[in-house]
């Protein structure tokens, strides 16, 4: 299949691995509310975050030129989406004149059908995996278990998170919400013969995970994996990361399966430069990647001898065609946005029911899997998990303007929703503030407020539909005299007539 489902209109995958691990079971606010009372992760979150922000400041200020690969890695991507059919094309002619084979996914259901067969054809029954948002997108541990092919993911972070029966809540950090006592007892409980005199010292856990996967590595001979990039030039595909496990995967099993999302490919083998320079910084706070790995196709005797890349899409052309939105898919999954977010800090990665948590997950996730103007549709909360204080544009490696596209995901979900509790509302304000006389009727009537708000002179509860504006804030009690009743006292006038006054001195020593 060739490249032309790009330009085909967006549909929902057809299996629900496809959308599972895109659309949350619960709106944002209900989900962070429960989340912000967990003390643990709290302090877990704010230890992680401030730590690698620290890291990614200290290393991005070292570079007089941070700021124009910033700018040469934004027009990269700009110029890969703007062209990416014909990008995916040539990467697809390149990866087989190498000896690979390029499978085209409309949808997550088609790509795990597809790894699925892939894996079938080998006689494995099990697989192990190289950390992959991709392959978290789309559900596809869930799916090869329910065929009874066994994935082991080896990245330690995701390797503590399915050990657990959990789910990841950072994209770079996917454990990053338990602390080094909460993986001691993970490992405990779930790896097979460990040593149960087990210490928290991480060393010691990364050891215990080590020999756990040792015997993974060296038998299993199946692999898959995602890509950080594919170059269109050379049809070389590329994973970065810092344990060796990576490496591991890439290297000893007989098949290599990657999955990659469409918008992770770049144009010229050249512009690897830029982006192994912003990355790292960005994401770990490192010069550098301690393990770059790079391949083209299957070269004999090296490494293993059948290639396959899964090209996805599952709601990327959607996004795509969005002349606005479009913007989001140059995301490079850093999770910079993430570190410098003060409601990702507090709420944490679960709260946003998706793979893609945090600033860019608010932006990324709407689109991909769609966002409906239903009051019951989890995603329609999520452009709304932002103080859009805008730390996490002044932090993105390739300036994607996340604010922005925030409040223009806003205003398509009221679009959709049309007439609101709160657009009802200004109209009738606007109605009554229009008409002097049945404003200062409103202004009387106001005074009901004043009963019903506490000692603290504050209304914390107010009925439907205005019941969502006190779910979040307080509204002051109205004042006992309104302004227009002070001026017309004795008080406000002589308090207008000496402000006058003080107007008309001002002047004049101007004048003079």
């Amino acid at each position: 299949m060739s490249s032309t489902f790009l330009g085909m209109p967006a549909t929902p995958p057809r299996s629900p691995y496809g959308t599972g691990n895109l659309r949350g079971e619960r709106k944002f606010p209900a989900a962070a509310h429960d989340d912000l009372g967990n003390g643990q992760l709290r302090r877990n979150l704010g230890k992680a975050t401030h730590t690698i922000r620290a890291k990614r400041l200290n290393v991005t200020g070292e570079l007089p030129d941070w700021e124009e690969l910033r700018d040469a890695g934004a027009a990269i991507k700009t110029d890969t989406m703007n062209r990416l059919p014909e990008l995916l094309e040539e990467l697809e002619r390149k990866v087989t004149e190498r000896g690979g084979t390029v499978h085209w996914a409309r949808d997550g259901g088609e790509a795990n059908e597809i790894v699925a067969r892939l894996v079938k054809e080998t006689g494995s029954k099990e697989v192990i995996k190289v950390k992959s948002m991709a392959t978290q997108e789309i559900g596809l541990n869930e799916h090869l278990e329910s065929l009874g092919i066994t994935p082991y993911e080896t990245d330690l972070a995701e390797l503590i998170v399915q050990l657990a029966h959990d789910k990841p809540s950072h994209i770079l950090v996917p454990a990053i919400h338990r602390n080094r006592d909460e993986i001691r007892e993970i490992f405990l409980k779930e790896i097979p013969g460990v040593d149960p005199s087990l210490d928290n010292v991480p060393a010691h856990l990364a050891a215990a995970a080590r020999a756990y996967l040792r015997e993974k590595f060296m038998t299993t001979k199946v692999a898959v994996s995602g890509a950080n990039f594919g170059i269109a030039e050379t049809g070389t595909l590329s994973v970065v990361e810092s344990e060796g496990n990576g490496r591991m995967c890439l290297t000893l099993p007989d098949t290599l399966i990657t999955v990659m999302g469409i918008e992770k490919v770049l144009p010229r083998y050249q512009d690897l430069e830029v982006f192994l320079q912003l990355l790292p910084r960005s994401s770990t706070g490192e010069r550098m990647n301690p393990y770059t790995s790079m391949w083209t196709g299957v070269t004999p005797g090296d490494g293993p001898q059948t290639f396959h890349l899964v090209l996805l899409d599952n709601g990327r052309t959607a996004a795509l065609a969005d002349r606005i939105g479009r913007e989001a898919l140059n995301c490079i999954r850093c999770s910079a946005c993430l570190n410098v977010c003060p409601v990702y800090e507090r709420a944490g990665g679960h709260a946003y029911g998706s793979t893609y948590p945090g600033p860019i997950g608010a932006v990324l996730t709407p689109q991909l899997a769609g966002m409906h103007a239903a009051k019951d549709d989890p995603n329609s909360s999520l452009p709304y998990a932002s103080s859009l204080c805008g730390a996490c544009f002044d932090a993105c490696p390739v300036k994607i303007d996340i604010p922005s596209l925030l409040v223009e995901l806003r205003h398509q979900h009221t679009e959709q929703a049309g007439m609101t509790a709160e657009q009802l509302a200004m109209k009738a304000a606007a109605a009554v503030m229009g008409r002097p006389k049945l404003f200062t009727t409103a202004q009387k009537a106001s005074g009901i407020g004043r009963v019903i708000a506490g000692r603290d002179k504050k209304i914390s509860h107010l009925p439907p539909p205005f019941n969502g504006w006190s779910d979040s804030r307080d509204t002051p009690a109205p004042p006992s005299q309104t302004f227009r009743s002070w001026l017309a006292s004795t008080e406000g006038a002589a308090t207008m007539r000496a402000a006058a006054d003080e107007h008309t001195r001002n002047e004049q020593e101007e004048e003079k």
